[in-house]
């Protein structure tokens, strides 16, 4: 027993050293280098746990958010003594508010805040860095409705490289400083996700598993059709435009928000970026390519359970009558233009609960509530008055 001891006990020492000098190389463990968040179920600890354990930097790229358990989270690390940096979107359609509110309450804690460029129609990118040793992928935002009630995944590596070129890309944007990328496993749009993801594609053999909410791009759709008819097993969860030449769903149990592939069993993509032109060539999306035959594995039961309970996709969706878009191009119109409303809500909730009532209330939720309710009754009253139009030019010609 003591002369095993004896031999084991410096070659384990060995190994030790081998793994901490070359562990995210060749050593490489896939269950610890990588990992997978689903939504629905994994939730919001997570990213709060990881927040919770920082021990010297909190980076994260914000698109929409409405979680104050990530809030808080950020706030205690400040407390510690965390440096935690957000880069914001300048705009998203429907929530500036929120993020102009998130920028002034976070900088009051004591939070680093940049806002991203205007250059681009969009800053979409979600993903977090913590102690610039481990990067949070998210094809979903720090919302409710992307975390509690929409499919989506999220990627968490140690793989230095990722995280390293994860952080070049935050500190371009954050200082609207143009990006390069380096690292052909990291998808940015719209820099290298055509070209990137196009070759994913192409390397598929047997079978490609598609998630996307708005798989739309002429170019990848013909690729995708070239692959079915050459015997490939291509499906894709989606909302598609057109007829398609290969097997596709829409989402029958939840709202879709992840866009991910699954290639042979072992290669997966997940990102921000729709495959549609807009996503890969006018916006800042975020994504990235790996192998492991475990994640891969999860993601595809995942899909298929999916598959089972959605809805085949053969036909094009209906276009939308003329009534109905003149009714939401009207409707944006008008909410672009309203006047705050925050100010006569404080006054109303003040009247109604009273000065001193011990009650939070959190008004530019209401706001939210109140513009909403505009926007549907005008767009209902317009949708209405040009359907009746429509109508009677109808019967006249």
């Amino acid at each position: 027993m003591k002369q095993n001891q004896f031999h084991t006990e410096p070659m384990l020492r060995t190994l030790r050293r081998l793994y901490r000098r070359f562990g995210n190389r060749t050593f490489r463990c896939n269950t610890e280098s990588v990992r997978l968040l689903v939504q629905p179920g994994d939730g919001v600890q997570p990213l709060v746990d990881a927040i919770d354990h920082a021990k010297s930097h909190v980076e994260i790229a914000i698109f929409r958010f409405d979680r104050q358990e990530i809030e808080s989270a950020l706030v205690r690390a400040i407390e510690r003594g965390v440096s935690v940096h957000a880069c914001i979107a300048y705009k998203n359609r429907g929530g500036e508010g929120k993020l102009r509110a998130l920028e002034m309450r976070l900088l009051d804690k004591g939070v680093t805040v940049a806002r991203t460029a205007n250059d681009l129609v969009r800053y979409h990118g979600k993903y977090m860095i913590v102690d610039r040793k481990e990067l949070f992928l998210l094809a979903f935002n720090y919302t409710y409705l992307d975390m509690e009630h929409s499919r989506s995944f999220g990627i968490i590596t140690k793989d230095q490289e990722l995280v390293d070129e994860a952080r070049k890309l935050f500190e371009a944007d954050c200082k609207r400083q143009s990006y390069e990328p380096g690292l052909s496993r990291f998808v940015v749009s719209p820099l290298n996700a055509r070209k990137e993801l196009t070759d994913f594609i192409a390397k598929t053999e047997k079978q490609l598993l598609i998630y996307d909410p708005k798989l739309g791009d002429p170019r990848i759709l013909r690729q995708l059709e070239e692959l079915s008819a050459k015997g490939v097993d291509v499906r894709a969860i989606a909302e598609v435009t057109r007829t398609l030449k290969f097997e596709s769903r829409e989402l029958g149990p939840m709202r879709l928000h992840t866009r991910s592939m699954i290639r042979d069993g072992e290669h997966v993509f997940v990102g921000s970026q729709s495959l549609r032109a807009s996503e890969l060539e006018t916006r800042r999306e975020v994504g990235i390519i790996f192998k492991d035959a475990k994640i891969a594995s999860r993601i595809m039961e995942t899909f298929e359970d999916d598959w089972k309970q959605s809805v085949p996709g053969e036909a094009p969706r209906e276009r939308k009558p003329p009534a109905v878009k003149a009714a939401r191009k009207v409707a944006k119109a008008v909410v672009k233009n309203l006047p705050a409303v925050a100010p006569v809500l404080e006054l109303v909730v003040k009247n109604v609960i009273g000065e001193e009532a011990a009650v939070q209330v959190d008004t530019s939720a209401l706001e939210e509530t109140v513009i909403a309710a505009v926007k549907s009754a005008v767009e209902e009253s317009v949708r209405g008055a040009v359907q009746e139009v429509v109508d009677q030019n109808g019967a006249a010609s």
